[in-house]
């Protein structure tokens, strides 16, 4: 059965492109096309599309608000078109927290080509959200500006189905003493705290999880950085991992989410304004530290050079044989490198096997790589690449993610 598509921009070229576009390949059919939000919902809740590809501004209602109105009634991927501006980024991810599945750019001469690879790509992606059955992530809550002055207290416990932080029913704060600096990483001052017991939350933890194997090293084994990579549906994975993390969490991260260059910069800050960990863009010769996440920027590739001691970021051009820009199998596979084994890494919702290779450097040194499971990504592809070559320790649903790296590592 052919996939049915409502297309919806206010532009009559573009929504006529779009259709053209969507038309040519026969796993799609066109049920409907808006020229605004307010069309769009109508159509939505009449002709009940697969998936639906939306603009971003337009008259009478936008899409932002479109997205939310189709969401709450019936959820249904989303595809959001957007302009490569700072502007158009922020716009962007507050409709992927509005409810939207995805984003690609929308640049005329992609859409206007009739031999570019602009086209294929969006069909790619509309497939790829239909094969994803049905849009299954609950959106995370907004989260007010943390104040990083003193540890937020940890949540866990999720209630079924929800990846925001606010779904965990149990909170505690872990003690200072528990969260020693890496060694190969200049430690992050912090004030000094009082904290309850950890014997609570702990017990709290494995009441919510079960008693799953651990398979994270321990001891002299214990990973020394954290890694996550993720594409289609990552953005909203990755908020409901990160802002569920403490202040004080022990390890650095590096995050690689398939991004244009406009993009990274505007979700770093989005993420660094909800997070208790700190979040920002990655640039060239930055060292590591624990609670702060690096994302690699979009256009570009970011390695790790130097040692588990020594360690520092390089940012490069891309070179133009790899199809993502940036990829996780590049990064990671640099990461295995500089700290060997002393890795663990995860490998969240997206569109094809970026990460595979990346992983296998990785376990080929014994590190120890968690991906998530097919329920609760929104296109199962590379944590199912990452699962198929057997490279995955364990799978987890988004939400308990984030309990299971406090149980482990905190």
């Amino acid at each position: 059965m052919a996939v049915r598509v409502l297309a919806v921009d206010d532009s009559s070229f573009f929504r006529k492109r779009i259709v053209e576009i969507l038309k040519s390949d026969k796993a799609i059919e066109v049920v409907g096309a808006a020229e605004n939000g307010r069309q769009a919902v109508e159509m939505a809740r009449k002709l009940k599309p697969d998936v639906i590809t939306m603009d971003i501004e337009m008259p009478e209602m936008d899409g932002i608000s479109a997205v939310r109105a189709i969401c709450s009634e019936r959820p249904v991927p989303v595809l959001m078109l957007s302009s490569l501006t700072h502007e158009g980024a922020t716009a962007t991810l507050t409709a992927m927290e509005a409810g939207a599945a995805d984003f690609m750019p929308k640049r005329f001469e992609d859409l206007a080509s009739r031999t570019g690879n602009g086209g294929k790509g969006l069909v790619a992606r509309v497939l790829a959200l239909a094969r994803g059955g049905r849009y299954r992530l609950t959106r995370p809550a907004a989260a007010p500006v943390p104040d990083r002055s003193s540890a937020r207290p940890l949540t866990t416990g999720a209630a079924s189905g929800s990846t925001s932080a606010s779904a965990f029913a149990r909170t505690t704060s872990k003690p200072q003493t528990s969260f020693a600096s890496p060694s190969q990483v200049t430690a992050a001052s912090q004030p000094a705290r009082s904290h309850p017991s950890v014997a609570s939350h702990a017990s709290a933890v494995s009441a919510h999880l079960g008693r799953v194997k651990n398979t994270i090293g321990r001891g002299n084994d214990a990973p020394k950085i954290l890694l996550i990579g993720a594409s289609t549906g990552g953005p909203v994975a990755l908020q409901a991992v990160l802002t569920s993390l403490p202040a004080n969490f022990p390890l650095p991260i590096l995050l690689v989410q398939h991004m244009p260059a406009a993009f990274t910069k505007a979700f770093a800050e989005r993420l660094d304004g909800i997070c208790n960990i700190s979040v920002k863009e990655a640039q060239g010769g930055e060292t590591l530290r624990p609670g702060q996440a690096l994302l690699a920027p979009g256009g570009m590739q970011m390695l790790l050079d130097g040692s588990e001691r020594s360690a520092r970021i390089r940012v490069i051009e891309s070179d133009p044989s790899f199809t993502y820009k940036p990829s996780v199998d590049l990064t990671f596979g640099s990461v295995s490198r500089a700290f060997g084994g002393l890795v663990h890494a995860i490998v969240l919702t997206g569109m094809g096997a970026d990460g595979r290779e990346g992983c296998r450097a990785l376990k080929q040194k014994g590190a120890s790589v968690w991906a998530q499971d097919e329920a609760s990504c929104v296109v199962y592809g590379m944590p199912q690449a990452v699962a198929a070559a057997g490279l995955a320790d364990q799978q987890f649903s988004i939400e308990k993610i984030a309990p299971r790296l406090i149980e482990e590592l905190c």
